[in-house]
């Protein structure tokens, strides 16, 4: 296979096995961003951090891939991607490995770090998938793969939690460390070679950042919406597990693990939407997932006193919330991958970095809120972050009227 591969031959499709391996890829890459949010306590003992900065544990990890997403991703569309992303699990995994390793807190701190910068391949992976398939498949294409991704995320926390409970944190990034070594060489092996045509230097590449955000109202839009949800459900994961410990449903480590795990259900609506997208009907389906997100905090504060009942809703909400969250993060995608195979990493690098300033906002508000106002006030905030990114939507949608009539 030559190195030189843009733009795609419209005539090939992805091999359902490409997209399997893209999905779990996707998934393994991002679940490290995560493993440790429920394991701060135990590290933070062991490494010597205080209560006070124990936070730092998950947000440096956030903070990386920030970065990663604005500095690292953009790069996708200047470097040959299999390359790029082979080299990126490499440090990942030498990172993960040091802070399986670590016994003091700058050591592990700056390994979060490393870990964070590492993990945005699977924002690498996204866009090379949307590469590989025909334009009438890409929304589907793209929505397996981000379920990938989406489970990645659900699974983390609750695998983290159990093998820690079974064996101790260092197993968790130990395991990880060899998990994402091995990913690299399979991704070595199987992935074709892309070299992206463009003549950009890298300065030019970062410095078109602000441009294409400034300039693309699509990327604006949807990264606005996905920033209402994708919030909400940092604030829903954050509040959720503490109100599961405590005096209203007193759940175990291991009962809140389970809980993480019934609410990967809501992972399925990735292909659908996709489905949706590629039939064009993305601005129906984004009103509906933003109204799942609403859902997903309405239906908690419409509980009778009964505990079981309250918490087989609070099940119920999980799975509402995950749904529209993982609907929307596919109609967003399949929306910004329609803008031009020679941005589409710098794109996708935006929209995440936008939500994931989202999902920041939400955690932080959702720990605070809960800890002045309780459970309810903060189920309250929850729901009007996507109820915000609605009225933004109703805007869309009546520019878009006359365009229907």
């Amino acid at each position: 296979m030559t190195s030189h591969q843009e733009p795609h031959d419209p005539h090939d499709h992805i091999a359902p096995s490409m997209v399997l391996l893209l999905a779990a890829a996707a998934g393994l890459i991002v679940a490290n961003l995560y493993y440790a949010q429920t394991l701060v306590g135990p590290i933070a003992a062991a490494t010597g951090l205080s209560a006070d900065a124990a936070g730092l544990i998950v947000t440096l990890t956030q903070v990386g891939y920030t970065l990663g997403l604005l500095f690292i991703v953009p790069l996708g569309d200047l470097l040959e991607n299999r390359r790029l992303i082979v080299v990126s699990l490499a440090a990942t995994a030498v990172a993960l490995a040091i802070a399986a390793c670590a016994t003091s807190a700058p050591v592990f701190l700056a390994a979060a770090l490393a870990i964070g910068l590492g993990s945005v391949a699977a924002q690498i992976l996204v866009p090379f998938a949307a590469h590989l398939s025909h334009e009438s498949k890409r929304g589907h294409t793209v929505g397996k793969v981000v379920s990938g991704l989406l489970l990645g995320i659900m699974l983390a926390r609750p695998a983290a939690s159990l093998i820690a409970d079974h064996t101790n944190w260092h197993v968790v990034f130990g395991g990880a460390a060899a998990l994402i070594a091995l990913l690299a060489l399979v991704l070595r092996v199987k992935l074709p070679v892309r070299q992206p045509q463009s003549g950009t230097s890298y300065p030019q590449l970062i410095g078109s950042l602000w441009t294409l955000f400034r300039t693309t109202p699509v990327l604006r839009r949807r990264a606005a919406y996905h920033a209402g949800l994708f919030g909400s459900f940092s604030l829903f994961w954050t509040v959720v597990p503490l109100a599961l410990a405590g005096p209203m449903f007193g759940l175990s480590q291991t009962g809140i693990a389970i809980f993480a795990l019934v609410g990967m259900a809501g992972a399925v609506a990735s292909p659908i939407a996709g489905k949706l997208a590629d039939a064009g009907h993305s601005l129906a389906a984004t009103a509906a997932a933003l109204a799942l997100g609403i859902a997903g905090f309405a239906l908690p504060l419409l509980v009778p006193g009964s505990r079981d009942v309250a918490l087989a809703i609070l099940v119920v909400a999980s799975i509402v919330l995950d749904m529209g969250v993982a609907a929307n993060l596919v109609l967003g995608q399949r929306a910004i991958f329609t803008l031009g195979a020679e941005v589409r990493s710098r794109l996708n690098g935006l929209y995440f970095a936008v939500f994931f300033a989202g999902g920041a906002v939400g955690s932080a508000l959702g720990g605070w809120v809960y800890a002045r106002y309780g459970w309810h006030a903060a189920l309250l905030a929850g729901m009007a972050m996507p109820a915000a990114a609605l009225l933004y939507w109703i805007g869309e949608a009546l520019e878009r009227a006359p365009q229907r009539a």
